[in-house]
């Protein structure tokens, strides 16, 4: 049974993935920074940024392949350096501790984003477009990319830029739950910022069934875009989630959620990932929200 060794694994995506990879036959395991209440065998508590603590981590885990998801993801975090000390040096901590494993993995699938290419001013864009990051955290994932050129010799690594994915279970704090979950309570009324900025939205579920194929195919020195190819703007999305249930609701413009440098469109081309994963199921948009409507 191979070994798959998940960073961030307790977060929103890394239970997805943790469950598409064991459904395959992957042992799984897990490394994150809180503890964990079931004291599970294949979970190890460690912070990315303590060197020494994850070297011996790594090496007693010994992983055939690595899902590097760990990372301060929220864009509009307060703290700033916070993207840095974590997006980039604690990946750089977990690539010199795979380097040092007496065992090279297979694959090092590192998930970076979509938020690296910026505003967009036409068209979709792949994986050649040009990097235009618009806020901390995208340039943090950018230069996360450039460092880790410097292990391609040691490591098979392969670079994931998701766009935006969503479903059950993701924070509040992001926008398709948190307009959800207000209908779902049925709030009255729900405060958000600009609704005409479009956003490439998949399923979460997806997302992780992308992730496994990667690491099965090995695209080594690879950068895959992770993506519908479709743009939704949030007023539509508002519309859809009315529909489906059904009722609507108030919106006030809050303009401390508007942010001067909000990446206006951002639409990916899968052609590339599906080139090399083949065909990709992936529920559209419409059921998604359904599904996080009805969890």
């Amino acid at each position: 049974m191979k070994r798959a060794l998940i960073t961030g694994i307790n977060g929103f995506t890394g239970r997805y993935v943790a469950q598409e990879l064991e459904q395959a036959g992957w042992e799984v395991w897990g490394i994150g920074s809180q503890a964990q209440s079931d004291c599970s065998q294949r979970y190890r508590q460690v912070n990315l940024l303590d060197h020494s603590r994850l070297n011996d981590v790594v090496s007693d885990i010994s992983p055939d392949v690595v899902v590097h998801l760990a990372a301060i993801a929220f864009v509009a975090h307060g703290d700033a350096d916070a993207f840095y000390r974590v997006n980039i040096v604690g990946t750089r901590n977990l690539l010199s501790a795979l380097a040092n494993c007496d065992k090279t993995p297979d694959c090092v699938l590192i998930a970076s984003s979509a938020y690296i290419y910026g505003n967009a001013t036409a068209g979709v864009l792949n994986e050649k477009s040009a990097p235009n990051p618009a806020n901390d955290y995208a340039v943090s994932k950018l230069a996360m990319e450039y460092m880790s050129n410097l292990w391609r010799d040691k490591l098979p690594i392969v670079i994931a830029r998701p766009f935006n994915y969503t479903g059950v279970g993701q924070s509040e704090s992001f926008l398709l739950p948190k307009i959800v979950n207000h209908f779902r309570r049925g709030e009255s009324f729900i405060e958000l910022g600009n609704l005409d900025v479009s956003r490439d939205f998949t399923d979460v579920r997806a997302v992780a069934k992308a992730y496994r194929r990667l690491l099965q195919t090995k695209p080594i020195n690879e950068i895959v875009n992770i993506c519908s190819g479709k743009a939704i703007s949030l007023r539509h999305v508002l519309d859809l989630v009315q529909r489906i249930s059904g009722r609507t609701i108030e919106v006030r413009l809050n303009p401390n959620f508007v942010r001067a440098n909000d990446v206006k469109t951002l639409s990916g081309d899968p052609s590339k990932l599906l080139s090399i994963i083949g065909d990709w199921d992936s529920p559209c948009l419409t059921d998604t929200l359904k599904w996080m409507m009805e969890a």
